[in-house]
């Protein structure tokens, strides 16, 4: 599957390289407003095919996109001393308005794939301006920040992080909810196999391993100022399950029709992922303080998405 990439910073470079990685891709289109970056980039990643799969990657133009069964935005502006948060988003909607209209007019049929933050209000944003129907406009969501609970909850029982079933929901951001409730660790309950491994998860080890997930982002950035890697990864397992049409679920941000009463909002859910970008969205079972944590992150995003575009 030929994949586009537009806006090829750290985030944007680091999903291209994965996907070469991974075989997600069979062609990656590098697209930058700095030519002589996206060409860089792409010369770089295409060195590392010999070592891993024998994709094409080369810079382009929006005309190149032609084709492209996905194409991931990873666009947007750095935020000003002294912005505030709602001129940062009105600046990158700009960013938006002025990119969407010509990726679709090369590639009418791609599924569009955010990556620029704040994640679930560009996610929001992106599928207004592109009037695209339900599905075809989805974000990476909360799937890094299940990747960190997964991790840190391996790391606690002493197992494979890809034995762990652990997901986060809402916003990709501070009011994120980490999905205790519904854990699972080779189809056990995550309580039940933590008592029978000897490492048992009390209230401690949980705040713990909240704090741990919910200021991953913080402490990556006080100490290389982004995070790049993670997410870069991410998008390329999205990639790869649209491309194969594999109908893996995922948490990731799309609009929704309504969740814990709040409607029309775009957030994390468990969705279903394939061939035609989200197939299916599943109604998480909460406990009552869990879903009143969604809600409140619901509402927040919500605030959020009031930006005019």
């Amino acid at each position: 599957m030929k994949v586009g990439i537009v806006g090829v910073g750290n985030v944007g470079a680091t999903a291209a390289f994965a996907m070469v990685l991974r075989g997600a891709a069979s062609e990656v289109v590098l697209i930058d407003k700095n030519p002589a970056l996206a060409r860089a980039q792409a010369e770089d990643i295409l060195h590392a095919t010999p070592f891993a799969y024998a994709a094409r990657v080369r810079a382009g133009t929006y005309a190149d996109l032609a084709g492209a069964g996905v194409v991931v935005l990873a666009a947007g502006v750095a935020q000003r001393p002294g912005e505030t948060r709602m001129e940062l988003l009105s600046r990158n909607a700009a960013v938006f308005a002025e990119i969407i209209p010509d990726i679709l007019s090369a590639s009418p049929h791609a599924i569009l794939l955010v990556a620029t933050n704040p994640l679930d209000v560009m996610t929001d944003i992106a599928a207004r301006i592109s009037g695209l129907p339900p599905g075809r406009v989805l974000g990476s969501g909360t799937i890094l920040d299940s990747a960190r609970f997964r991790a840190l909850v391996g790391q606690h029982l002493g197992v494979s992080p890809k034995s762990v079933h652990a997901m986060v929901l809402g916003e990709h951001g501070d009011s994120e909810v980490l999905w205790w409730t519904g854990a699972t660790v080779a189809g056990l309950p995550l309580a039940d196999m933590a008592a029978q491994l000897g490492r048992p998860i009390g209230e401690v080890e949980r705040d713990n391993i909240d704090t741990g997930v919910r200021r991953a982002a913080y402490t990556i950035i006080d100490g290389k100022g982004a995070t790049w890697f993670g997410i870069g990864g991410g998008l390329a397992r999205i990639v790869q399950a649209i491309a194969a049409d594999e109908h893996a679920l995922f948490s990731v941000s799309a609009p929704t029709p309504r969740v814990a009463g709040i409607d029309n909002v775009t957030l994390s859910l468990p969705r279903v992922i394939g061939a035609a970008g989200v197939i299916s969205t599943l109604e998480p079972a909460l406990d009552e303080a869990e879903r009143d944590a969604l809600r409140k992150s619901a509402e927040i995003i919500k605030a959020a998405s009031e930006i005019r575009v």
